[in-house]
């Protein structure tokens, strides 16, 4: 799930951003730094590089190697790991779009309920017995100015019924 930062999470830039070198890291994870390299080496993790070549791993690393080392503690071999990152990188991918499409069935729903509305409308237009449609949607709607409309609503004389 990608936060903005506003809600009271960090953003997704923040997560990545390059923080901590080898030595913090391996604190923080509770591995140590060999470890590191290694699981770097196997493709695991890929911590940036500073300009003296330093790694620095972001807080998005640190987050995935812990979760390594809570598979790898659990009697889960590398390989196994590295399947259940790529599936669990497949999961949060699947519901950012699920995320994405319930925004546009949102969107879809207000579209619908406004044309039924709007057909409702022209149905009762139609049943009042005036073919002022625009004027009086107009007037009911309250988007057109008091003088589009016959100010008693009733079509004059001269005007199509």
């Amino acid at each position: 799930m990608r936060r903005d930062g506003a809600g009271g999470g960090p953003s997704a830039d923040d997560k990545n951003r390059p923080l901590y070198m080898i030595s913090v890291a391996a604190e923080l994870t509770g591995l140590h730094p060999q470890t590191l390299r290694i699981y770097e080496s196997k493709g695991l993790v890929s911590p940036q590089r500073s300009n003296g070549n330093t790694r620095l791993y972001s807080q998005a690393d640190i987050e995935r190697l812990e979760l390594i080392g809570r598979l790898t503690d659990e009697g889960i071999n590398l390989a196994g790991a590295v399947r259940i990152l790529d599936m669990k990188r497949q999961i949060d991918e699947l519901d950012e779009e699920v995320e994405s499409l319930r925004a546009q069935v949102k969107d879809l729903k207000a579209q619908v309920r406004e044309y039924h509305t709007r057909e409702t409308i022209t149905a009762l237009t139609r049943y009042e017995g005036t073919s002022d449609t625009k004027g009086f949607l107009s007037r009911l709607l309250a988007e057109g100015s008091p003088d589009d409309a016959p100010a008693d609503g009733v079509p004059s004389a001269g005007e199509r019924v």
